[in-house]
């Protein structure tokens, strides 16, 4: 072909070059015509469908939904947006595009027609598309060819699978989410846990938990008087009102389900906690095993029991351990023998405080006074207490335990008032005191560096969580305090997040609190209390009147320990193995800490007797 230029020498094409390119055009089109002919012949898939992949109307359009809200559109022939929808949802990096046959044939779906990947490419079906070919230049080839490509790689998927069974599969894969989290809650007797709500006046000898039973078990509002808490979220909780607080956690659990078949765990919501505080003291022990003995022939005679003898139910006991083991029938023995009858050593009971010497029970945060609603509430708060101003070196909360002679507290209490300006004691009497006041213990907590958890009537203490919750750094003095307590909620490297001097130290008057904390770099520092602050969504449980989104608290990550030590156990069933334990169960903290049951420098904290 010859080229000629103009006046400007510029080139212009001859009528001739015209020509072939109209040939090229009608033979390209004529192809591409055949191609749609014979596809059509061999693929009837649906009226509507073949209407859409070989319609040539220039008013098609296909409506592509970004993330950010923005559309570029193509229009749909009238025929077609007649008789068929056409809805493409935004899910992350995915788009579904769901074709609707109103004339009854069937509904095709197809999941991630094209989703935007990292790397800048739009994939429709297993074509990939740049993004440069999808800008909205020429609308109409843009449609054309992305319904060419869609008939293309979906061609086997057409002929190879029955819509009616593709779509069954779909909506199944859809609720698939909840595969091994289902959770099936017992209808048990009112009397379990309902009316004794409805009884709280007689809950307890010396508190009336009428007050701390509102608001799911949250108890009522806190005033920020003082400006010590954030403006929304925070209650006066009472410390044994967990009970009440999980169950109506387990209320908004997003995996319930009424058929317990389908079940991967069995909660038992009884209110074990405050049915023996009514009896804990001046009461025979019939009167407090009565409920335990109750509940638990309950659960033997229903059909559930039976599928795995009660391995697969968990429940909550919202006192420390110790309340629910009598060793003898003596009534001058403190507690009942709930955790020591041969149906509760099945199941996962969970606790505020478990024994380490025991393998049926689990310890799980005491709740704190913060229950936020939103994720945001949250955020805040750890950004709060980051910025927190701290100008006391250690704190203490508490009273001294003169009836238990290997108690430390007066040594700390010594030591503190020793210390003046550098330590801040908070002493708690038999009376009325600040340490019952929320306000308080948590200025206190916010303005120290370190805040000190001896054992106190026990190993645990509700301070431990409210220390972490203002982000200050605790000191322990017992490794049952915390470290071989709280295994799904601490990490196992208790430097992370605490320090740790023993008792044994501290009673001999071999060591200075103050010095050993002075001695700590500030770096180190530093990271231990960016560590605490980064545990405060897991040791609190969110409001039951709400969700959070995408935070786990305490409560989702005590479901998620039950489920999978429940899994394990079914797991181990199945394949024929010894679901019971092959070490003495008095090594059964060492085992559940470190998986071995070798001599280690704490054995002695763990000899009986020993606090």
């Amino acid at each position: 072909m010859r080229a000629f230029r103009d006046d400007m020498g510029r080139p212009f094409v001859t009528i001739a070059a015209c020509r072939n390119q109209s040939w090229f055009v009608c033979a390209s089109f004529l192809l591409w015509f055949l191609l749609l002919c014979v596809y059509h012949s061999q693929f009837m898939v649906g009226k509507n469908l073949i209407a859409l992949l070989g319609n040539h109307n220039p008013d098609i359009a296909v409506n592509v939904a970004k993330y950010s809200g923005s559309v570029d559109s193509v229009s749909l022939p009238k025929e077609i947006t007649e008789s068929s929808s056409t809805k493409l949802r935004d899910e992350g990096h995915h788009i579904n595009v769901v074709f609707n046959d109103q004339s009854g044939d069937f509904n095709l779906r197809t999941k991630d027609v094209f989703g935007i990947q990292e790397h800048g490419i739009e994939n429709f079906g297993q074509h990939s598309v740049s993004k440069k070919e999808l800008e909205p230049h020429d609308h109409n080839d843009q449609a054309r060819d992305l319904i060419e490509n869609e008939a293309q790689s979906n061609k086997n998927l057409v002929e190879a699978v029955d819509p009616e069974k593709y779509i069954d599969q779909r909506i199944k894969s859809n609720s698939d989410s909840c595969l091994g989290k289902y959770i099936y809650v017992h209808d048990i007797p009112s009397k379990f846990y309902k009316d004794l709500l409805q009884k709280c006046g007689s809950l307890s000898n010396w508190t009336n938990m009428c007050d701390f039973a509102s608001n799911s078990g949250l108890g009522p509002h806190l005033p920020n008087f003082e400006r010590v808490y954030s403006n929304t979220g925070w209650f006066s909780t009472n410390q044994f009102l967990l009970e009440v607080i999980f169950h109506n956690r387990m209320k908004q659990y997003n995996c319930l389900t009424k058929d317990s078949s389908q079940a991967s765990a069995i909660f038992v919501p009884y209110y074990a906690g405050l049915d023996v505080a009514r009896y804990l003291w001046g009461s025979n022990m019939s009167m407090r095993d009565s409920g335990s003995l109750e509940i638990v022939k309950w659960l033997r005679e229903k059909p559930e029991w039976n599928k795995m003898w009660g391995r697969d139910h968990f429940m909550v006991a919202g006192r420390i351990t110790w309340d629910f083991r009598r060793w003898t029938d003596t009534d001058s023995e403190w507690g009942n023998k709930l955790m020591l009858l041969p149906e509760s050593k099945n199941m996962t009971m969970l606790t505020i405080e478990s024994s380490p010497w025991n393998s049926n029970d689990f310890a799980i945060p005491y709740p704190t006074y913060f229950h936020p609603s939103k994720d945001n509430e949250v955020f805040q708060w750890q950004n709060r207490m980051r910025r927190q101003r701290r100008r006391i070196l250690f704190s203490f909360a508490g009273g001294p335990r003169p009836n238990l002679q290997s108690s430390i507290r007066n040594e700390i209490i010594d030591q503190c008032r020793a210390a003046r300006r550098k330590c801040k004691l908070l002493e708690c009497t038999s009376g009325p005191d600040k340490c019952h006041k929320p306000v308080f213990v948590m200025k206190m907590f916010q303005g120290s560096v370190f805040c000190l958890q001896p054992p106190g009537d026990s190993l645990t203490r509700r301070s431990i969580f409210d220390s972490i919750l203002a982000g200050c750094i605790p000191v322990f003095f017992h490794p049952g305090s915390a470290y071989v307590q709280y295994l799904w909620h601490l990490p196992r490297d208790y430097t992370k997040y605490s320090v740790f001097i023993p008792a044994f130290d501290i009673k001999n008057g071999r060591v200075s609190i103050e010095s050993i904390l002075q001695r700590i770099p500030r770096q180190k520092v530093v990271e231990m209390r960016e560590g605490v602050i980064k545990l405060i969504p897991k040791v609190i449980y969110a409001d039951p009147s709400s969700r959070l989104e995408t935070l786990e608290d305490a409560f989702d990550i005590v479901v998620n320990g039950v489920l999978e030590r429940v899994d394990t156990i079914r797991r181990d069933m199945r394949e024929g193995k010894n679901t019971s334990f092959d070490y003495a169960e008095k090594v059964s903290w060492k085992y559940n800490l470190f998986g071995t049951v070798e001599e280690h420098e704490w054995d002695l904290f763990f000899e009986r007797g020993k606090m």
